[in-house]
């Protein structure tokens, strides 16, 4: 809520009046003076409307983007169009590097992700060039809460496998123990990485009857637990007693390939791991071992290495692994809210204002 209102303050900022144009003639000679002293800005990709519109109606700026949302702009076409930029609004597909800080120059101040993750980003690059940047946080917590536990159910309930055995002749007469799953009622539930999002996943959660929930993290989060009433653990605590992991941490050095053959090893054959964070915190190899060998009973992904994953990855023939196309953050709502608060920390950066949500480097 605290966003909404910053943003709805924003739009009171940004009621600028734009100069009409000329229809028969084309843009007015003011006009065009005009825009050509306007900070230049690059779009990567097509971003939900909600942002543009704001960039529009601001008079602020001149923006041109990649006009596609199916396919991400070429890295050489990136190269050129970001030349003499003063902004950039990027997504997750673009990796903002010294190559591409090089061939901006010197104009580019501000870089706005649409994004809660920014390992797509080298930010020692940019803090050594004074490039500041913004970030979408928060904005995304509820949709991918909401992801979470439906990709959770799925899994752990076999879900797409009944679907299939319903369309293709499998569904025959009642059996006992036929697509038998687990159920989070009298469960412990473990989160590793606990944010908003770890807590909001958990408060989903919590009216299934679940026994317990457990987190670990780099500190303890006294604070962000008590609303859940979670128990800080170690890893390999969380490893041992989780029915239902679920993995909700940032990709660092530190969390690469942290969900590896020793979590595995530690987990019950009947647990259920879930990863809606970034598919760098897995090594997907030991997942797939895991799973085929019937260490762990199920995993559900909504994040891999690489996206896309290939379609002859090892792990589309399990069975007991459900594979989603990274759509955590995918409902009308939150992708125009995204765009929004992206939009206006380009705006507030090349004000020189404090952006809503700017990564503090």
């Amino acid at each position: 809520m605290a966003i909404w209102r910053g943003c709805t303050v924003l739009r009171c900022l940004q009621q600028i009046a734009v100069t009409p144009l000329n229809i028969t003639g084309g843009l007015t000679s003011n006009v065009q003076r005009k825009m050509s002293t306007l900070p230049r800005v690059y779009i990567t990709r097509q971003i939900p409307p909600e942002g543009l519109k704001i960039l529009r109606q601001s008079g602020e700026v001149q923006f041109e983007l990649w006009d596609s949302d199916d396919t991400p702009v070429p890295r050489k076409e990136l190269l050129k169009r970001v030349k003499g930029v003063d902004g950039l609004v990027c997504v997750l597909t673009e990796k903002v590097d010294a190559e591409l800080l090089d061939a901006a120059g010197p104009n580019l101040k501000v870089v706005s992700t649409m994004s809660v993750g920014f390992d797509h980003l080298s930010l020692d690059e940019l803090k050594k060039r004074g490039i500041r940047v913004g970030y979408t946080p928060d904005v995304l917590t509820d949709s991918v809460a909401e992801l979470t536990v439906a990709l959770l159910l799925t899994t752990s309930r076999r879900l797409i496998e009944a679907t299939h055995e319903a369309k293709t002749g499998g569904w025959g007469t009642w059996r006992t123990l036929w697509l038998c799953g687990y159920e989070l009622a009298n469960s412990t539930v473990g989160i590793l990485g606990l944010g908003r999002i770890g807590v909001a996943i958990a408060e989903r959660l919590a009216p299934f009857k679940v026994k317990k929930f457990i987190y670990t993290d780099v500190v303890p989060r006294p604070e962000l637990a008590s609303a859940i009433n979670a128990e800080y653990v170690s890893l390999d605590e969380l490893s041992k007693q989780s029915d239902f992991l679920t993995v909700c941490c940032s990709l660092t050095p530190e969390t690469k390939e942290i969900c590896n053959r020793n979590l595995f090893s530690k987990m019950k054959n009947t647990s259920i791991f879930i990863n809606t964070s970034r598919g760098g915190v897995v090594n997907q190899e030991d997942l797939f071992e895991a799973l085929s060998t019937g260490q762990i009973a199920g995993a559900g992904l909504d994040v891999t290495v690489p996206e896309p994953l290939p379609i002859n990855h090892p792990l589309f023939t399990l069975k007991n692994c459900v594979i989603l196309p990274h759509i955590a953050s995918a409902t009308y709502t939150t992708r125009n809210a995204m765009s929004a608060l992206a939009a206006n920390n380009l705006l507030l950066g090349l004000r020189g204002e404090p952006m809503i949500k700017e990564i503090k480097q």
